[in-house]
């Protein structure tokens, strides 16, 4: 029972796009494949996963009890194929890994440095990007790992490793914007000056608080933009601490600060070599260390 992989990742690709056959033309297979591992899933488990009574088939409440069961073995089984290439694979010329300004870990730079005297000949590359960007860059084959700001959904195609800790984001002025001796601040009070807002390439139209609003696609770009008085961020604590020269003003705003969390991604189907996939588990293996950057509230 639940010994093919192929059909657990059809039922997985499946639930997520909403149909069988995004699930086919996301996994590159016909859809009478798909529609024919679902069905020998359910003959196998004895139970019906989806109901077909309708033009999009949805789960069934046996389907959505078995679903985060069945994306656990994919996950099992992608740290298994990962290991085995990484003592199969020749080691990769170059690793490039994309990070997000919202990680900060005080071990990071630490195992950088044995990472290069464990891998002294090859290229690593260090990108900077956040969100969707972060899997555009994965997607695309430019970046084999990625460090992002926790997933809200899981993605289909993309593992992702809850890294442990936390960091923390809060909105910010510079000292001499009007709100920076305003106390505790409304959000009508936000709505009415200008917005520095995060916006990834991959957005189009991302939401805003404010109808004045600027958009840049980095936390570091935007705390510039602070600094210059010409409005209010959201940015990650650590980062105003080391850049911001002290002369940013956290607001007291409620339900702000926010604590995020970070993932370790990269894509499921990815031809990971063996300094990704060390990096990877030297990652996942300071899982008990809380690696962030306190937050100093003083």
């Amino acid at each position: 029972m639940f010994n093919s992989i192929d059909a657990l990742n059809a039922f997985v690709h499946a639930a997520q796009l909403g149909s069988f056959s995004a699930a086919a033309r996301h996994l590159g297979k016909s859809q009478s494949t798909i529609s024919e591992a679902i069905s020998q899933l359910e003959i196998d488990a004895g139970l019906q996963l989806f109901d077909r009574s309708s033009r999009q088939p949805s789960l069934t409440p046996a389907g959505t009890r078995l679903l985060s069961h069945a994306r656990h073995v994919l996950n099992s089984h992608a740290d298994l194929t990962h290991q085995a290439r990484s003592l199969q694979a020749g080691l990769e010329a170059q690793l490039s890994i994309v990070l997000s300004d919202t990680f900060q870990s005080l071990e990071f730079e630490a195992l950088l440095s044995e990472f290069a005297s464990a891998f002294p000949l090859l290229r690593l590359e260090c990108l900077v990007g956040e969100d969707q960007d972060v899997l555009a860059l994965l997607r695309s084959g430019r970046a084999q790992l990625g460090l992002i700001r926790a997933l809200e959904s899981d993605e289909a195609d993309v593992y992702r490793h809850p890294l442990p800790g936390r960091t923390e984001i809060a909105i910010y002025v510079g000292q001499q914007h009007p709100l920076a001796s305003a106390g505790t601040v409304s959000n009508a009070e936000l709505a009415a000056h200008r917005e520095l807002k995060l916006s990834s390439y991959s957005e189009t139209m991302p939401s805003t608080h404010s109808p004045r609003c600027w958009l840049a696609p980095s936390y570091l770009m935007l705390l510039e933009m602070t600094l210059r008085d010409f409005g209010w961020a959201a940015l990650p604590s650590w980062l105003v601490q080391m850049f911001g020269q002290n002369r940013l003003v956290m607001l007291d705003v409620p339900t702000w600060p926010r604590a995020v969390h970070v993932d370790l991604v990269w894509l499921r189907q990815a031809q990971l070599g063996p300094a990704a996939c060390w990096l990877i588990e030297q990652i996942k293996a300071a899982k008990h260390q809380q690696g962030y950057i306190a937050v100093d509230q003083s």
